[in-house]
């Protein structure tokens, strides 16, 4: 029979084995012996150090699903306008392209502006989705009695097939179509989210969190990324860029020094941002509107004169991409995005852009995105058929990253 080990050999067991696995999984660069016991000593300063990056397992058998969703795109940037329609006044608020999670709740903070400036004591919000709920909500912290109009809720709806990140500037307008007052009202929106989204940080389950991003490029001497053949990826556009206006809210990018991350290539940069965890903050957005008394109607609507005939005269239209075929509303575009998911592994907590293709690890599964050519993969392609060779490729080329990877 072996020896039992003691507690203190325990204690001494697993501290060997985790000094071990930060030592070989930091990336640090190193030098001779003379550290602990022997072991090498990081010549890097303390505070370029990476934490331990764990891989992720690409593979395949690993994928339990794959999801496509079409993100409305409008040129001018979300449409956040009252219109009648017959005796109801309807209040828009749809064309958010990928930044409708990150909008949410600026966005549904003007819409509610409009809706309630004669405090109707009723609203409807028609839509389910990440701009309906929160569209909702704030409507019922205006004073109102809420319903939701779905034909879908928000696990169904497409807004729970997004990648989940904080990305507010993500296809949402071009820069010779939006409006003088666009970028004024885009930080407006954005400055109101980010706030609010602070609400929901730290809560259990981590419905709302922080999390490292590395974005890769590699060296000259490696070809670029070669756009599948028969991938469309739309015209070449110019989307508007005002991140400048929020540095103040979101880390710049770090350059790492060589050997600070065990990621391969001559230029590895860091930064951290918000992601949604999309599942529990869907539930968690859903408890908080039921237990304010809202109400969920479950329907369909042919056309925007059906909102006419609802019993609230006051509707905060909310479709998303819905909104080409309700409204008739030809400025929406769609632009197909497709998530494989990889099964959850609690030990990876960050995100990555390799060669156009980009991962982010969440707590109800790993998303991997492919991105051939950029934002406007998928741009006018309204097929929402899963391609399972874009998957396939995708993850290859993950997994190809973590094979080119150093312990």
């Amino acid at each position: 029979m072996p020896p039992r080990l003691t507690a203190l050999d325990r204690r001494q067991l697993l501290l060997g084995s985790a000094g071990a696995g930060l030592l070989s999984l930091g990336g640090c660069a190193t030098a001779g012996a003379g550290g602990p016991a022997g072991g090498p000593i990081s010549t890097l300063p303390f505070a370029e150090r990476s934490t331990p990056i764990w891989p992720v397992h690409a593979r395949m058998d690993r994928v339990f699903d794959i999801t496509v969703c079409l993100r409305p795109f409008r040129a001018q940037g979300p449409r956040i306008e009252a219109e009648q329609v017959g005796d109801a006044l309807v209040v828009h608020n749809y064309g958010h392209g990928g930044s409708g999670w990150s909008l949410s709740w600026g966005s549904g903070t003007l819409a509610v502006r409009k809706a309630m400036a004669n405090s109707p004591r009723e609203v409807a919000v028609v839509g389910c989705g990440a701009i309906g709920l929160s569209s909702a909500i704030l409507a019922q912290e205006a004073g109102a009695k809420v319903t939701i109009y779905a034909r879908d809720l928000l696990p169904d709806a497409r807004s729970a097939r997004a990648t989940g990140s904080w990305t507010p500037d993500s296809r949402i307008a071009l820069a010779d179509k939006a409006g003088p007052q666009f970028a004024a009202q885009w930080e407006e929106m954005t400055r109101i989210s980010f706030k609010r989204f602070r609400r929901y940080l730290g809560l259990a389950d981590s419905p709302v969190e922080w999390s490292d991003r590395y974005f890769l490029s590699d060296p000259p001497t490696e070809p670029a990324p070669v756009k599948p053949e028969g991938a469309r990826t739309g015209p070449e556009l110019q989307f508007v860029d005002f991140r400048d206006r929020i540095r103040d809210l979101t880390p710049r990018a770090e350059v790492l020094a060589p050997g600070a991350s065990p990621f391969p290539g001559a230029d590895v940069r860091r930064t951290s941002q918000m992601q949604f965890n999309v599942a529990d903050y869907g539930h968690t957005l859903m408890a908080d509107f039921l237990a304010m008394g809202g109400r969920v109607e479950h329907r369909e609507f042919q056309s925007l004169g059906d909102l006419a005939t609802l019993k609230e005269k006051v509707v905060i239209n909310c479709p998303g991409y819905g909104a080409r075929a309700l409204c008739r509303d030809e400025s929406i575009t769609p632009v197909r995005g497709q998530i494989a998911w990889l099964i959850p592994q609690p030990e990876v907590n960050y995100g990555v852009f390799y060669k156009d293709v980009s991962l982010l690890s969440r707590r109800d599964g790993i998303v991997v995105q492919a991105l051939w050519g950029g934002d406007m993969f998928g741009y006018g392609n309204d097929q929402e058929v899963i391609d399972r060779a874009e998957a396939e490729r995708a993850v290859r080329t993950i997994a190809e990253l973590y094979g080119r990877m150093k312990g």
